[in-house]
């Protein structure tokens, strides 16, 4: 799915008035229609409901929100919080349909003194502010903010919280912002609900489709998506009656060191459970008792070290090759990763230790084959593209990387991001807190180096592998909850993650 920025928003906005056709009052009613249906399906009419409203169309959307409730008798109080003269003419239509309707009375402020009393068990709507803010917030807005975030009360922002930008905020007073529990978003997420420093704000967050043009959609250019199951689903291959095991790729894996060869079990178990058709795993000599035992369907490559990694097997049988997990950094591995560099003759999936190598030796990014797919985490990537401040910066800095070198790098996170040589990013749906836990990665280098060596094209390999390695931890989560899950869970639900994009 894209993600637009707020101009494009209402750029989609005005294309669908004029072309659907349909007046944007109604429009607008649609778009609370979508609120009021959420709302009483989760909450009973006992609860009690502020709706606070600015002057703009999000406004708008809380008068009808409002009204909606209080035909279906929820207690409703109204409060429209006043800095400006100006409202929007849809807000007037609703503000006049309300007052019609007898059943709710809006109260201002315009001060402080005129704040309500939030209790706990009341719900908050938020609907000050929508995505269009383009100023931090001050004054009589700031401080009912301020008021709102102090309550405790259970807190809606509708569309998206208020005094939030929907995609930078690296200028933004943090203090201002509605922290909301949950955000019900129209058609489209913002970006900024993608970042770590917003999680406060935005909490959970649901996209909520009103009928935006579909026309205008497809052709209105966007540089993020978010990843979707039907997307995953669309582009997974089907396995012939006649295929074989040639079919479906020969992958080397380069892979662990002494004291850490479980990094090279996990990634060979998750690639086979991908469904390569043949895995070689390039191991040091003490690794390979480790590996027969472990992972009986790998076949096995022997380093002449018995510790580490040092020399690289003849590329030439294999579809795909990855190397990092847990390699270590010492000098013969970084004189080993730089010959495989030079050696390769097929996209890479580079991890862990061999990124750390690559943000060591900067100078050897230039000889990564185009095409290569990077998994780093934070700190990983940090070493490779510096330091930034905040998350917004940090997916500019992936993203510029990722053209500069004509590779894919996936940052490992939550909603994980994988940036594309062609400036576009895709963030991922799948995946919780749980995989949080040591060797999670390891499983994602395996999933996303059997997904290229059955010749998916790098940028299905990194979109795909991401979504099924958080689908798997998410299934498992099911079974044994966020505290008891490890790597090899992970592992286990991958038939599971299969199956269920499938629909089987």
């Amino acid at each position: 799915m894209k993600i637009f920025r707020a101009d494009q928003v209402k750029q989609i906005d005005a294309y669908t008035i004029e072309n659907e056709p349909i007046p944007s009052i109604d429009l607008m009613e649609r778009a609370a229609g979508k609120i009021f249906d959420w709302v009483i399906d989760k909450y009973s009419d006992r609860k009690p409901i502020k709706i606070f409203i600015g002057p703009g169309n999000n406004g708008g959307d809380g008068l009808a929100v409002a009204r909606m409730l209080a035909d279906k008798n929820f207690r409703v109080e109204m409060y429209y919080v006043k800095f400006t003269d100006k409202v929007s003419e849809d807000w007037k239509i609703n503000f006049e349909r309300l007052q019609k309707q007898k059943k709710v009375k809006l109260c201002t402020i315009a001060e402080k003194n005129e704040f309500p009393d939030i209790r706990e068990d009341e719900l908050v709507l938020d609907g000050i502010f929508g995505s269009g803010l383009t100023r931090p917030l001050k004054g009589l807005p700031a401080e009912i903010v301020h008021y709102i975030n102090q309550s405790n009360a259970e807190v809606i922002a509708i569309d998206i919280p208020s005094g939030l930008f929907g995609e930078d905020n690296s200028g933004n007073n943090k203090n201002n912002i509605i922290k909301a529990n949950l955000t019900l978003t129209f058609q489209f997420p913002n970006v900024s609900f993608f970042f770590a420093e917003n999680e406060d704000f935005v909490g959970d967050w649901y996209v909520l489709p009103i009928g935006l043009h579909k026309d205008i959609i497809d052709q209105m250019p966007a540089s993020h998506y978010f990843v979707t199951r039907e997307f995953v689903r669309r582009n997974l291959m089907l396995r012939k009656k006649f295929s074989h095991k040639g079919t479906y790729g020969h992958a080397l894996l380069i892979s662990g060191c002494y004291g850490k060869m479980g990094a090279a079990v996990l990634a060979s178990g998750a690639c086979l459970r991908t469904g390569i058709g043949l895995l070689t795993a390039h191991v040091p000599k003490l690794g390979y008792q480790i590996i027969q035992n472990t992972v009986p369907e790998a076949m096995i490559s022997i380093d002449q070290s018995d510790i580490l990694f040092t020399e690289v097997p003849d590329l030439n049988q294999y579809d795909a090759v990855g190397a990092g997990p847990a390699i270590g950094c010492k000098n013969n591995s970084q004189k080993a990763i730089r010959e495989l560099l030079n050696k390769a003759k097929v996209p890479l999936v580079l991890d862990a230790d061999a990124i750390n190598i690559l943000g060591s030796q900067k100078e050897w990014l230039k000889e990564v084959p185009e095409n290569s797919i990077f998994t780093p985490h934070p700190k990983e990537f940090e070493r490779l593209a510096g330091n930034t401040e905040d998350h917004f910066t940090r997916n500019r800095v992936q993203i510029e990387f990722a053209q500069k070198y004509k590779v894919y790098v996936v940052l490992k996170g939550a909603y994980t991001a994988i940036a594309c040589p062609d400036g576009t990013c895709y963030f991922n749906t799948t995946g919780n807190p749980g995989m949080a836990t040591a060797g999670s990665g390891d499983v994602l280098t395996g999933i996303i180096l059997s997904l290229l060596g059955q010749r998916y094209s790098p940028k299905l390999s990194a979109i795909i592998g991401v979504y099924i390695h958080g689908l798997a931890g998410d299934l498992a989560v099911e079974h044994v909850g966020q505290e008891a899950l490890i790597a090899s869970d992970i592992i286990d639900y991958l038939g599971h993650a299969f199956k269920r994009i499938k629909n089987v």
